[in-house]
Formats: C-alpha cells, structure tokens, sequence
C-alpha cells in the first residue's frame, strides 16, 4: 500500500507537458528506427528496455517526483512510436488495423481496471497495482494516438498540418465539454490523453518530414532536441511548484 500520490495532478501544465513529451517520443522513435537505422524491431527493443528501466524507478519511488514520472511519460510516447511502426511496416497490419488492436488493448486495461476498483481516477494515485494498470492504460493509449495520427496524414492523405488541426480541434472540444457540460471527467480524460498524442506526433512529423512530404525537414536530431529542451524547461517549473504545495 502507498501513503503518498505518486502521479501528477491534471492541470493546463500537464496538458502542456504531455503535448511536448508526445513530441519527443515521435521524433526521438523516429530518430532510433529512421536516422540511425536500427529497424523497428530493434527500436522496440531498445525503447522497452527504457521504458522497463524508468517505470522500475517510478514504481520504487514514494511519492510524486516530477522529472521520473516524465521520464516514464516520454518512455511510452517513445515505445509508442516503435510499437505503431512495427504494426505498420514491419508486420504490414496498416495504420487502421494497427489502431483497432490499439485501441482494443486500450479499452481492455480499462475494463479490468474499473473491474478492480470500481472507478479509473486518475489523480491521485497511491497504490502499485493501481499504478500499475494506469501505466498499462497510457503506454496503449500513446501507442494508439502515434497509430491513428499517422492514420490521419498518411492513410487518409491529410498532411501533417491538417492532421495536427484535426486532432487539436477534438482537444478543444473536450476541453468546452468539460466546463460546459456534465459529460464524465473521467471520459473526458482518456479522450483527451489519446488524441494528445496523435497531435504531438503529427506536430513532430511536420518538424522533422521532408518539404516534399509537408513537412518543415528539421530533422530528428534537432526537432528532438528543440523538445527535449522545452520538456526539460516545464519540468523544472513543475518541481518548482510542486515544491511550494508541499511547503
């Protein structure tokens, strides 16, 4: 049993954080598959063993620390990338079928762990195995969002920007259903989380695309830089004022 919470609270900086970290892991996932061409077979297994390694350090931890919690949030973004790719290209399921099975497992993490406890509160969290089945449930949902973001700009030939319009257009109107209506927060959430990520990564594929294919042709290297700096920046505000609330 936990006696402390051990993720972050959903505030507009975590919305922030998770746009950019989904950024991160789109162009950090292209960078170990594409640029330095080690496959998605290999960029699996390195990303897992990333993603196995942090969420160790986070499940260990007693309390909420910002920079590990991140640290595992960018580790599903990134495993993400490799797991949709792999479905994609190297097993040739396609964006579509690979966003069905993702969506599938998504929706069945839920299932077992409102069976469990009753609810999916997400915030806050103090329990391992509840934990346990929230990482579960966002390391499908990332993998989900990569799958049907690139569904949107390259199965239905929408271009990066558009795709990125499209899905920032779904947040918006989540974001009007949650003042304005008394649609679940909890539902609200998860729709949220998922589409999040398909924003980030279509933003990171007009980073990092060629001009010909849409893009902006920054490369991997410097779009994940460029995150990785903005990521590093909130996540030394988000420790600053979590510091003050313990205080």
């Amino acid at each position: 049993m936990r006696t402390a919470n051990k993720v972050a609270a959903v505030t507009i900086l975590f919305w922030l954080m998770k746009i950019v970290a989904t950024t991160l892991g789109e162009t950090l996932g292209d960078f170990i598959s594409m640029t330095l061409n080690l496959g998605y077979t290999k960029g699996i297994l390195i990303t897992l063993f990333f993603f196995i390694l942090i969420l160790s350090i986070q499940l260990g931890v007693k309390k909420y620390i910002p920079a590990v919690y991140w640290l595992v949030i960018i580790g599903t973004t990134t495993l993400g990338t490799e797991i949709s790719d792999f479905i994609d290209r190297t097993l040739k399921a396609g964006y579509l079928v690979g966003s069905l099975i993702l969506l599938a497992g998504l929706l069945t993490s839920l299932f077992l762990w409102y069976k469990k406890y009753g609810n999916l509160e997400v915030y806050p969290i103090m329990e391992r195995n509840k934990e346990f089945y929230y990482w579960t449930a966002i390391l499908f949902s990332n993998s989900l969002g990569t799958a049907f973001g690139d569904f949107l700009s390259d199965n239905l030939g929408l271009g990066y920007l558009t795709g990125a319009c499209i899905t920032g257009l779904i947040i918006l109107i989540v974001i009007l259903l949650h003042y304005f209506t008394k649609i679940n927060h909890v539902v609200l959430f998860w729709i949220a989380f998922v589409f999040t990520r398909p924003f980030g990564a279509t933003f990171g594929d007009l980073l990092t695309k060629p001009l010909a294919k849409g893009g902006l042709d920054l490369g991997t290297i410097n779009a994940s830089l460029v995150s990785l700096v903005l990521m590093v920046l909130m996540v030394i505000i988000s420790q600053k004022k979590h510091t003050r609330e313990l205080s």
